[in-house]
């Protein structure tokens, strides 16, 4: 399997800036019409219950797995947004990198180290069926962002926003859970968690949920 994949560097937290990089994506072909993404295979017995669809803001406690079978149709488009260089971040990098890579989905990357909210916004400018966050400096301006632009889906790895809208889900495990400055966490917070397995584990039951139309919640892992 192959993607394509772009890097962008966000410099300037302006909306002229934004739209830029907006421009320069449609360029190589994500301004241009096309089917609406759709899952391929279905969650496993153990990832919901099948009478009760998970209430907004619940976290669920998938079934180890149950979310294996599910994997997005062939070109999906996904901006992975990053902030920081620690060993977490980067294992969380790695772990959508190699998921892109298994699963034929078309990857750009925004760096937003130097313009957290500017890199939110040409993410969601660029207008990817899915936004992947990987880094807790990113969790605070995403709680400011993520409800002005509800057309755009939002998957926060590792950690999660305190009081999500319905376009932002979060994976997280015990050692990850961050919620932003001055806010308690689910669990303390553990680098070493960040391991290569529950790296690559979370963004595949994340995107399962984001698939099947489970958002809006925390997807709690092993």
């Amino acid at each position: 399997m192959h993607h394509r994949r772009r890097l962008v560097t966000v410099l300037a937290a302006t909306v002229l800036g934004a739209g830029m990089l907006a421009g320069c994506a449609g360029g190589d072909g994500w301004s241009g019409p096309r089917t609406a993404p759709t899952p391929i295979g279905v969650l496993g017995a153990g990832f919901v219950e099948p009478s009760a669809t998970p209430s907004p803001e619940a976290t669920i406690v998938p079934q180890p797995g149950s979310w294996d079978g599910v994997r997005p149709s062939p070109g999906y488009r996904v901006v992975l947004l990053v902030a920081g260089d620690d060993r977490p971040t980067k294992a969380l990098v790695s772990a959508v990198r190699q998921w892109a890579d298994d699963e034929d989905v078309d990857l750009r990357t925004v760096v937003a180290d130097d313009d957290l909210v500017g890199g939110i916004v040409a993410a969601t400018a660029m207008h990817p069926d899915l936004v992947v966050s990987a880094g807790n400096d990113l969790v605070d301006p995403l709680a400011t962002v993520t409800a002005s632009h509800l057309d755009q889906q939002f998957l926060v790895v590792g950690a999660e926003v305190a009081e999500p809208t319905a376009n932002v889900t979060a994976v997280d495990w015990s050692g990850a859970s961050f919620r932003g400055e001055g806010l308690g966490a689910s669990s303390t917070y553990d680098p070493a968690s960040f391991t290569a397995d529950r790296c690559g584990t979370a963004v595949r039951a994340g995107v399962a949920a984001v698939l099947h139309g489970l958002t809006g919640i925390v997807v709690w892992i092993a």
